[in-house]
């Protein structure tokens, strides 16, 4: 990830890049020699010159390239050329080439960003493509860059501490009394994957919690994601029920999701896997809610596609992104082959559905699928988005994340690794949102800007904001300690205003956004970023913020018209109008 404040700035739908150097302070403050002393023997070269970059739609350059503990940087002494500063944690994979004594480096990024370097000499090339491969797959957390990152803009606000369960739940206890917050995962213990504080009914102890925990996957039994102030439903999460093949039965479970239903009302449970797997969980342990023992629920399956589906789609979809045949049947075929619009699909209507049992139903809804971390997170947090006009500001949404980022985000679209945990689940999620403010762009606060700014740092950031799976992970890390949030960079009213669509009106109304195939769109701000210029949409940008501000100052102007016309009435009747 580049710095995002002193490289990027974003003046368009698009993330474009200005000339603006790195100072001196601030590659002191990196702490770079105190890194190469740290990684000294994975860098056999730390520096080359002659070296060459290529970038999509930018000017070549020559320069010289250095290696520290956590950056690959190029360096030019030309006029007006910027530097490239590229965290090892950015790239996803590397493809060396030779041709005589010239080496070429293709360095492949999960941003989706594809470089050449042309650097002279085998073996200098060699020794940097092997230190590459080596800083960009190291796995120890305490190394990674954030840990070593020194802001150099002023800390207004710590984005650690802007969203606290404590100020989430006084919020709540404005609009009722029939929650509370349960401090029974204090230490992590009934459930590893969930915070210290959870809002759970009322009228259920934290004895009966740690019953119920024991029945779910994971110990993530549930918990309130959304109460909806129009007609007092809720959302609530947690993981598969532990039935098994003998039919096991929790009754505190059913105790604690029946004391969400009002007098004489149904609920729905919504599981994101098919019937078919739901069934043969209860092999594993695992299983569905039975009707005889949750006779008030009535349980839905919405199926959305696993990690590993997840991953190989991305692959398919970026490769098809990166075609250059300009044949359009080869193109629609592979677009079509990846199945990515169809994930895209399933997601929303399952958020959708859910949204719809809450709103228009009068039902509270339970949300699982296995883990109760993936495709349940998606479809609680989007269908959110749709109900709550909170969410689709800047800092409402922030408070969505929550997701096992560094297992899922440790490799994009590129890496020649075979996938473990990784997962695009978070960019699939982003592309929804991106799906619902393309279809009502006035009813987000935010621009597609931000949420291309949000995926790049799920992926390589030099924020700790990321970092770790779990809530427990990042306090056993200490990262409010030792790393800055990314919202604390993001918070500061001028990346606010940077930000901000300037289209934006507060909607208080719930959205409903189409999930017709014709009107799902290809994330072109993402998937064809830095496969064509985006000059043409950047102008057109520009141009509709202009008409903005043109229009707010006649508006003024207006107004100001008016009163004075009022002044004037009121002082000389023979002035008012008939």
């Amino acid at each position: 990830m580049d710095y995002p404040e002193c490289h990027k700035s974003v003046v368009s739908c698009r993330l474009v890049y200005v000339n603006v150097p790195v100072s001196p302070i601030h590659k002191y403050n990196e702490r770079d020699s105190g890194q190469i002393m740290e990684f000294a023997e994975l860098i056999k070269t730390p520096r080359v010159d002659g070296v060459v970059l290529h970038r999509p739609f930018m000017p070549t350059v020559e320069g010289t390239l250095c290696l520290t503990g956590h950056h690959l940087i190029l360096s030019s002494r030309q006029d007006n050329t910027e530097e490239l500063w590229l965290l090892h944690s950015n790239i996803d994979s590397i493809e060396k080439r030779f041709v005589g004594s010239l080496g070429t480096i293709i360095v492949k990024c999960k941003d989706l960003r594809v470089i050449q370097l042309d650097i002279p000499g085998m073996e200098e090339c060699l020794n940097i493509a092997n230190s590459i491969e080596a800083l960009s797959t190291l796995d120890i957390l305490s190394l990674m860059y954030p840990f070593f990152y020194r802001p150099m803009f002023e800390v207004i606000e710590d984005g650690w501490k802007s969203f606290l369960p404590l100020d989430a739940f006084k919020d709540l206890e404005t609009m009722t009394d029939e929650w509370r917050l349960s401090v029974v995962n204090k230490d992590f213990s009934v459930c590893p994957s969930y915070p210290p504080l959870v809002a759970v009914p009322k009228d259920i102890d934290d004895d009966t919690l740690r019953k119920v925990a024991s029945f779910r996957h994971g110990g993530r039994f549930p918990v309130l994601s959304y109460y909806h102030k129009k007609n007092g439903m809720v959302m609530m999460r947690s993981g598969q029920p532990l039935t098994g093949t003998n039919g096991r039965r929790c009754k505190e479970d059913e105790k604690l999701i029946n004391a969400t239903l009002r007098p004489g009302k149904r609920g729905y449970i919504i599981d994101t896997r098919t019937i078919n797997v739901a069934q043969q969980a209860k092999a594993r342990g695992g299983g569905i809610e039975s009707e005889a023992n949750y006779p008030q629920w009535r349980r839905i399956h919405k199926a959305v596609e696993r990690s590993n589906v997840l991953q190989e789609s991305l692959i398919k979809l970026v490769e098809a992104c990166n075609d250059q045949s300009h044949s359009m049947d080869r193109w629609l075929s592979k677009l079509e082959a990846s199945n990515w619009q169809t994930h895209v699909k399933e997601i929303l209507t399952t958020a959708c559905l859910a949204a719809q049992c809450i709103d228009r139903e009068g039902a509270s809804v339970l949300v699982h699928g296995t883990e109760g971390a993936d495709s349940t997170l998606q479809v609680t947090s989007l269908a959110q988005i749709i109900l709550d006009p909170a969410c689709r500001t800047i800092r409402g949404f922030q408070s969505l994340a929550g997701h096992p980022f560094q297992q899922r985000c440790a490799q994009s679209a590129y890496s020649n690794s075979k996938p473990r945990q990784e997962a695009p689940v978070f960019l699939l999620f982003l592309d929804c949102v991106w799906q619902i403010l393309r279809q009502f762009p006035c009813s987000f606060e935010f621009s597609e800007s931000f949420l291309v700014l949000v995926f790049e740092h799920s992926y390589a950031s030099q924020f700790g904001t990321f970092l770790g799976n779990s809530t427990a992970e990042r306090a056993k890390l200490s990262l409010p300690e030792k790393t800055v949030s990314l919202w604390s960079w993001v918070n500061r009213p001028q990346e606010l205003e940077r930000l901000t669509n300037p289209l934006y009106e507060a909607n208080s109304l719930v959205i409903w956004p189409s999930v017709a195939p014709q009107s799902l769109l290809l994330w072109e701000g993402v998937f064809l970023r830095w496969n064509r210029s985006s000059k043409c949409l950047d102008e057109a940008y520009e141009e509709m913020v202009h008409i903005i501000e043109y229009n707010k100052e006649l508006q003024n102007k207006v107004n100001s018209l008016r009163r004075q016309l009022a002044q004037l009435e009121t002082e000389d009747p023979l002035l008012q109008t008939p």
